[in-house]
């Protein structure tokens, strides 16, 4: 995920708080997020804004984003937010800005983060040794929902029988949970690290037992539209 390193710089477009370019990308290859608000149609805009960043008026933003690209294109991020803050608005108890989670959504996408962290899952059943640690910090609620499948997935070893299979077994689990939920911080912590306050810590060691088929969509990364060449597939 990102640093908050590269929240804090302008230049990288992550963060409206200080106005900077639209891109988002951790690197600098692939489509930033100017080329993804620019190009994608209205529908599969509203789509990652929904998924990604777990937005109610997705289809209102992603209508307002692609009626002002359609005077100027769209390529400062608080130009981006205020167009995003006029189309949810103020809504009562909320905490957060109007655009954070539109901001959240498309960094997420850019950065394939969801896809990144279940190939990281992955790579670590097949790498750890017998005995060996996996521990995942997840800040959101999308993240520790994949890390938490993934582990449940992984570490479940009760019988699945029923009248039609009554000896069906699960196969022996790849993980032990070091923890049955996440560890979440405390006043202390959150107190000097403000931005630990969201943040889940998921453990589990390695078994003995070889790898398991590993299915992304069955852990929670969701499908979405792809950017290619400047268009939607």
């Amino acid at each position: 995920g990102v640093s908050s390193m590269q929240l804090d710089d302008a230049d990288r477009g992550f963060s409206f708080r200080n106005d900077g370019p639209l891109d988002m990308r951790m690197g600098r290859s692939g489509p930033s997020a100017a080329d993804i608000v620019n190009h994608f149609e209205p529908a599969d805009l509203a789509r990652v804004i929904a998924v990604l960043g777990e937005e109610k008026r997705a289809r209102a933003v992603a209508r307002a984003i692609a009626a002002a690209r359609g005077r100027r294109e769209l390529t400062r991020t608080a130009e981006l937010a205020e167009i995003v803050a006029q189309a949810v608005g103020h809504r009562p108890g909320d905490k957060i800005h109007p655009a954070t989670r539109t901001f959240q959504a498309l960094r997420i996408f850019v950065n394939r983060e969801l896809d990144e962290l279940a190939d990281a899952l992955a790579a670590s059943e097949r790498i750890l040794a017998t005995g060996g640690r996996l521990v995942v910090v997840a800040f959101h609620s999308l993240e520790d929902r994949i890390v938490k499948r993934f582990l449940a997935e992984r570490s479940e070893t009760r019988a699945r029988g029923s009248r039609h299979l009554p000896e069906a077994m699960l196969p022996d689990p790849s993980f032990e949970l070091l923890s049955r939920s996440a560890v979440m911080p405390d006043a202390v912590e959150t107190g000097r690290n403000p931005r630990a306050r969201s943040a889940r810590l998921r453990a589990a060691r390695r078994t003995a037992a070889p790898p398991l088929p590993f299915d992304r969509r069955a852990i929670g990364v969701p499908e979405l539209p792809a950017y290619e060449m400047g268009r939607v597939s």
